[in-house]
């Protein structure tokens, strides 16, 4: 097999209102389909930086990456830009891996209405 190499792996969903409970379900629900769709084990995850729009408040969407148990990886939260007129209510993730993928063979994930960001990339997860 060839080498490994860090590559990005982008995702992204929405949740319905600003409450701990749908932020930390939906950011499981996002982690979990990212490291499905592209056969990711906990160890190999580098690293994972985290944001969130101005109107997500209620929680660190990081905290379901430790409520997952990956308790030593690296996390960083952040706060998406204020943009006019961008999608609200919106968590992104990018998780760094080690993996032999092409970077054309990386699976990323928009969930709910995050399918608007990048339809070129996503499957009909509505």
């Amino acid at each position: 097999m060839g080498c490994s190499v860090v590559r990005g792996i982008r995702g992204a969903i929405t949740v319905s209102k600003n409450s701990k409970e749908e932020i930390l379900q939906a950011t499981k629900e996002l982690l979990q389909e990212m490291t499905a769709a592209n056969n990711v084990q906990q160890q190999e995850i580098a690293s994972i930086i985290f944001s969130a729009t101005p109107d997500l408040t209620a929680a660190f969407p990081a905290a379901a990456a430790r409520e997952l148990g990956w308790t030593h990886v690296p996390l960083l939260d952040t706060v998406e830009m204020s943009v006019p007129a961008s999608l609200p209510l919106c968590i992104r993730v990018l998780m760094h891996v080690n993996t032999q993928l092409k970077q054309t063979e990386v699976k990323h994930i928009y969930l709910r209405e995050a399918s608007l960001l990048r339809p070129d990339l996503s499957r009909d997860n509505t």
